[in-house]
């Protein structure tokens, strides 16, 4: 008969006694188990005494984490949290070096554990430690323990960041902006700030008017990619809390390595700090790892945002500087200037006027501004026009001229062309929104120029009006063409072209005739065959591809995979693992010091969670850490990334996967387990391209066509070069 769902059977540990067995019941009350486990050494004061995991973690068990305790599992007897956090608070004071350095090492180490944490802020610990720093005395190692203590208490969102002094924040500014500084405290000091500024508007006020360009710029010049990875993360900090008004600045009244981060527009198109990330961290050796990728990608979707303004301004028909943009493209495009108001008829000039913005391919062609009121793009179309004919005159002034010469309707108009191309680029770049807390997707190219944005339209509008001729196209086709040149810059920003020039060549291969090539390969691949035969087929053999598909998400889950934990307060390096045992009965699951090279061997994972006992899996918004979060926009990548396992009445795991395969296969796989339809859209994929091979292979057999088991042997690379191809 098994053993009652409630009692768990576990070791227990004491220094200098040999590890007890026993089985504890969870429906006592915790007290009452510490109390006969210190009897059974002969332990008096059991309120002293608490459980905790003897394991990496360490952390205590309490009554709202006991359900976690499984089979097997391995306990140790320590002292309780309350003493120990008032043991540790007295030991950080000691005038021995060698001691305080010691309870500083226990302290950063306990700190992780919320139960411990509570215990100390409430001997008001946090500000102790804030007095140490303010202090000044203590330096390398100390300072480093002092400072990661602080961080893991900060982390679990006890303490409100308002309440810190403004000696304390310019402390730590200092140890950033000293030229040379301990790695583990500059590292630290980064991630405070970091946490300052995302936590505190009036913080951010502070920290900005203590850290400029200039101090932050030595760091980024290094060759440690981790406090390369915390300045930017500051960087981005500062810029993302940055009121609107103050992302701008004269640039030629300031000096950037001066100025504060409250007063800093373009960060990226600042041309010193640009080029020392694309330099120092792009183009190092190093490869850039995931942590690093995030921040980059978030410094290239803030940099791109401060363009929303532009594209979210409609323009004034009745405002004269803005007329004037126009009237400078035609200047530059027709070589013509403005006629003083006397010369000619007013007719005459009118007519002269509406024939010049016909030919720059404005849609209305009386009053051009009524072109750029639609937002998006707004204003920012005409500045990427004005851009494109002033930076790269030659090649406006041959588009338009081109195209205002031919008469037989081909004509491919400019500023309709450059209107939509630029709202195709804002979707594309995501120009407006928030950057995702999972994505690493930037681009080493944009960090290659000043204007990279501009320099971008210029390349894509050249690539437009080509692909205008190649299809011979016509008003009526305008759509059609922006389909197949949204389709080009997708496909080559898919190849994450190093520079704009690699772009350019990219695109250049990109023809319409290559686009038609790929695409039809992309069709015969699809193809759907629809008689009723192979309608009869499918649908027959459709049962043994969806057990095809499962045995693989289970395969999937039986490898596992390692999950991030992500905090709202800042991101951390916090790892967890979770796989299916080969039986498919048990979820083994556990956490990691960092994320591991291969797969993770179910010995290392101490949780246990038996498939039988869960309940349902939720997704999104329905996930209890969701709720937690709560539905803000930043967290939007997040809620379509997170799933919870359900189990027991209240108690559930809970999962954000690092991408969207992950949580298909997850998600999947999990609904299998307990005997649900598989739902995704990988599944769907999945299936169209497994039922496709399987049908062609089928009609390869009935025309008697024999299809090797093994594959054909590669060829062998040849041992001379030494030859000449004839290209005639």
């Amino acid at each position: 008969m098994p053993p009652p769902s409630d009692i768990v059977k576990v070791a227990i540990e004491w220094p200098g006694a040999f590890p007890k067995l026993m089985e504890i019941d969870q429906k006592k009350p915790l007290s009452a188990i510490i109390k006969e486990v210190c009897e059974g050494w002969s332990l008096g004061n059991h309120e002293n005494f608490a459980l905790q995991n003897a394991d990496s973690t360490n952390f205590y068990i309490t009554e709202k984490n006991r359900n976690d305790i499984k089979n097997g599992s391995i306990l140790r007897l320590t002292t309780s949290p309350s003493q120990t956090a008032a043991q540790l608070h007295e030991r950080i004071q000691s005038s021995s070096m060698d001691a305080k350095l010691e309870a500083l090492k226990d302290l950063a180490n306990s700190s992780r554990d919320v139960t411990f944490a509570q215990e100390f802020i409430n001997l008001d610990g946090i500000s102790l430690l804030t007095q140490m720093v303010e202090s000044g005395t203590d330096f390398g190692d100390l300072l480093s323990f002092t400072l990661t203590a602080f961080v893991e208490l900060m982390d679990h969102g006890i303490v409100s960041w308002d309440t810190f002094s403004v000696a304390f924040i310019k402390k730590i500014a200092g140890y950033v902006n000293k030229s040379a500084m301990d790695t583990a405290v500059l590292q630290r000091s980064l991630a405070i700030l970091e946490s300052m500024v995302l936590n505190s508007q009036d913080l951010y006020q502070k920290v900005a008017q203590e850290i400029t360009i200039g101090q932050l710029i030595p760091h980024l010049q290094g060759t440690d990619q981790d406090i390369q990875t915390y300045t930017i993360a500051v960087i981005n900090a500062l810029f993302l809390k940055a009121p609107e008004d103050k992302r701008q600045f004269d640039e030629s009244s300031v000096n950037i390595l001066d100025c504060p981060l409250t007063e800093m527009a373009h960060i990226l198109a600042q041309k010193q700090l640009r080029s020392i990330i694309l330099s120092n961290v792009i183009r190092s050796p190093k490869p850039i790892n995931d942590e690093m990728a995030h921040q980059l990608y978030v410094l290239q979707v803030l940099t791109f945002n401060l363009l929303e303004d532009r594209m979210m301004t409609k323009m004034d028909p009745q405002d004269q500087a803005q007329r004037d943009i126009i009237f400078e493209l035609r200047r530059i495009a027709f070589d013509v200037e403005c006629e003083p108001n006397n010369s000619g008829s007013i007719e005459k000039r009118k007519s002269m006027y509406t024939r010049d913005y016909k030919k720059l391919g404005f849609i209305n062609h009386v009053n051009p501004a009524m072109d750029f009121t639609q937002i998006p793009p707004g204003m920012l179309a005409l500045d990427n026009m004005l851009y494109f004919a002033r930076h790269h005159q030659d090649a406006y002034i041959r588009i338009v001229l081109e195209n205002s010469s031919r008469e037989d309707k081909h004509e491919c108009p400019f500023g309709r062309s450059s209107i939509e191309l630029t709202k195709m680029l804002c979707e594309t770049l995501k120009v407006g929104e928030l950057p995702s807390e999972n994505c690493h997707d930037f681009h080493p190219m944009f960090f290659t120029h000043d204007r990279s944005f501009e320099e971008f339209f210029c390349i894509c509008i050249q690539l437009l009006n080509k692909t205008w001729k190649e299809m011979r196209a016509t008003s009526e086709d305008f759509n059609k063409v922006m389909q197949v040149v949204r389709d080009q810059i997708m496909r080559a920003l898919t190849q994450k072209p190093n520079s704009l020039d690699q772009l350019k060549s990219r695109l250049q291969n990109l023809s319409y005739t290559e686009i038609l090539k790929i695409r039809q390969s992309e069709r015969m691949n699809q193809e759907d065959f629809q008689s009723r035969p192979i309608l009869e087929l499918r649908e027959k053999i459709q049962p043994e591809i969806m057990e095809l598909i499962k045995q693989q998400r289970l395969n999937r889950l039986c490898d596992g995979t390692c999950f991030r934990k992500i905090s709202s307060r800042r991101r951390q390096d916090k790892f967890w693992y979770c796989r299916l045992s080969p039986n498919h009965k048990v979820l083994h699951y556990g956490d990691l010091e960092e994320s591991p090279q291969g797969e993770v061997s179910h010995d290392l994972l101490q949780e246990k969670l038996p498939v039988a006992d869960i309940k349902a899996v939720v997704t999104g918004k329905d996930c209890p850490h969701m709720k937690e979060k709560g539905a803000l926009k930043q967290n939007k990548e997040v809620l379509e990334l997170a799933f919870s396992v359900l189990y027991e009445s209240d108690e559930y795991l809970n999962f954000i996967a690092p991408d969207k395969h992950e949580y298909c296969v997850w998600t999947d796989g999990l609904n299998a387990l307990l005997g649900k339809e598989m739902t995704s859209d990988f599944t769907k994929s999945d299936m169209d391209t497994l039922l496709s091979m399987e049908m062609k292979l089928r009609l390869l057999d009935l025309e008697n066509i024999q299809i090797p088991e093994a594959p054909p042997p590669i060829p062998k690379e040849p041992s001379n070069y030494d030859f000449v191809y004839d290209c005639n």
